[in-house]
């Protein structure tokens, strides 16, 4: 890092921060403060949703995962545009037409209140641990590869953002977003063609695509029937629009975007923006981390990019052995470069093949490497695609670039952490705080209690990340415990969508009931993880319908 990098991720981030705050001083009510007074226009919807999702992670782990296994993680997304339509003509009109601040507001108009208290504190419980992760995920990579202290990196990034998102609110988070987004793009399109531009001069982009292709990276679709296959057609449609439906329609993190809308058509639009540009966006992404590794078939690697792992490694007895695979490695890759180079010319099966078959020699040889360093040091990540595009930056970007790519993934961290904060904030005050605790205040005070809560969360966000290393698999520990408690949300709304006989007892007792079976599954391990979102929005409706005939309780009326 030189002197114009720290010029520029400084700059950058300090213009986010002191814009936000500037741009969205002075919100005097509830309408302002938790729903930006309604002035969001579509294209600020869809960015705003897009840079919710888009967590540093993203930047960090796609290129890697595209570098490793090529481009069939798109597939992931295929679900996505069809919950988007979905989420528009059913989700967003209701909503709106109950003049709602929160997604779980409507849960009381169809149900009754308890059901609105429980569900929003099902919510506050995942998605405060996932803040705490949105910090810690992106800061303990930056720093394990910039030697930065990931205290301090955890507290800084915390303090940014409540700093606006204290201020703003909702329209705090979104007017950010925008600029967090021209970050993000650009970098990313920088970035890309500089990789291009690194390639020998002979070499041009479909000739990378060409090389790219030869080592299986180009396989986009998948249409085969295989459980065991994670990313196919099949799994992005089908389990790809349960997911997002139960994330974009149900949780507040995203609700809260499209309901700042200046109407319903507004919010309509912003979605479906969202809709068409995700993929793409996810495609170029993961075609920047294929270019990665086309780059990397004319250049040196290590055999495994983690720093960490490479220190652990070499201060070890396994140092000389480790050396020995690395020279090893070297050795497949001239042949490969020999390869790459004739297949380039000849095309033929034959060489591709070759191709192929020294490919898995270097997955070998890197497998090996990871298992030399488990014996060295069992506490280190082996895995270690989330630090092959900070590698990439950080030793071949010109200077002041590694600035603005550094700044991209600190603003992903941003955007998704205040998005988190700001519905953390939310549904603590109209969920809890005003219709449990203190029923008749003025504006004011809730806008008061907005702010608190929000620097609450905020601080434990911060907490949640700085004692993040005293667990092993955190981020595993976070995606088990939003499992344990997102099916059954989603069954709840689903319930109050589609089930109109099923009324508030039923479905109250029925999540409780829920809620304990899924607990039990977990403890027991007669499921992975994963399919009980699956388990909980099955079980909430079934049990709830088979409850509902001996529960009296009264329809609650709508208005």
């Amino acid at each position: 890092m030189q002197t114009i990098d720290w010029i520029v991720l400084i700059g950058t981030l300090l213009f986010i921060v002191l814009y936000g705050a500037w741009k969205t001083k002075g919100s005097k009510n509830v309408q302002e403060y938790i729903r930006g007074g309604n002035e969001a226009q579509w294209w600020t919807i869809g960015l705003s949703v897009m840079a919710t999702q888009a967590s540093a992670i993203t930047f960090l782990s796609t290129p890697g995962q595209a570098f490793h296994s090529g481009m069939g993680f798109v597939q992931f997304y295929f679900g996505l545009p069809i919950a988007m339509v979905i989420i528009c003509l059913i989700f967003i009109p209701l909503y709106h037409k109950l003049n709602v601040y929160t997604a779980y507001e409507y849960l009381e108009s169809r149900f009754d209140l308890k059901t609105r208290s429980l569900t929003a504190i099902l919510f506050l419980i995942q998605r405060g641990l996932a803040a705490g992760i949105t910090i810690f995920a992106p800061a303990i990579i930056l720093s394990a590869v910039l030697g930065w202290n990931l205290t301090s990196l955890n507290i800084i990034i915390g303090i940014l953002v409540i700093i606006y998102t204290v201020s703003g609110g909702t329209k705090a988070v979104s007017v950010t977003q925008k600029q967090q987004m021209a970050v993000i793009f650009t970098g990313m399109f920088i970035a890309f063609f500089l990789i291009i531009s690194y390639l020998p001069d002979e070499i041009t982009f479909s000739k990378a695509l060409d090389i790219a292709g030869a080592s299986g990276k180009m396989k986009v679709l998948d249409f085969s029937f295989d459980l065991n296959n994670r990313y196919t057609v099949w799994t992005g449609i089908l389990g790809g629009t349960f997911l997002m439906l139960s994330y974009f329609g149900t949780d507040q993190s995203q609700v809260q975007r499209y309901l700042s809308g200046k109407s319903v058509k507004e919010s309509q639009l912003g979605l479906l923006f969202n809709g068409l540009l995700k993929v793409p966006m996810q495609f170029f992404i993961l075609l920047v981390g294929v270019m990665v590794f086309v780059f990397y078939q004319f250049n040196s690697t290590p055999i495994n990019f983690n720093p960490a792992a490479i220190a652990a490694i070499q201060n070890s007895e396994y140092d000389a052995e480790y050396k020995q695979l690395e020279d090893k490695l070297e050795g497949v890759n001239a042949q490969k470069k020999s390869l790459i180079n004739d297949y380039l010319t000849d095309h033929k099966a034959s060489t591709k093949a070759s191709i192929k078959e020294l490919n898995d020699v270097d997955q070998e040889i890197r497998d090996a490497a990871k298992t030399l360093i488990q014996k060295a040091n069992p506490n280190v990540e082996t895995n270690d695609k989330d630090y092959v595009f900070i590698h990439f930056i950080l030793n071949n970007l010109p200077r002041g670039l590694i600035g603005l790519l550094l700044a991209v993934i600190l603003s992903a961290a941003m955007s998704s952490t205040a998005s988190e904060l700001n519905a953390l904030a939310s549904t603590t005050t109209m969920d809890l705080y005003r219709r449990n605790i203190k029923k008749e205040k003025t504006d004011k005070h809730y806008v008061n209690a907005s702010k608190l809560f929000t620097l609450v969360w905020g601080v434990i966000a911060i907490l949640v990340a700085c004692f993040a290393n005293l667990f092993d698999n955190l981020i595993q520990l976070v995606n088990i415990i939003g499992s344990i408690f997102y099916g059954n949300v989603l069954g709840i709304f689903l319930l109050a969508f589609f089930i109109k006989f099923v009324h508030s007892n039923a479905t109250f007792i029925a999540a409780i009931i829920t809620q304990c079976i899924v607990v039990f599954v977990w403890t027991q391990e007669w499921l992975p993880f994963l399919w009980l979102n699956a388990l909980g929005c099955g079980l909430v409706m079934i049990i709830a319908i088979i409850l509902q005939p001996v529960i009296h309780s009264k329809p609650k009326i709508r208005t």
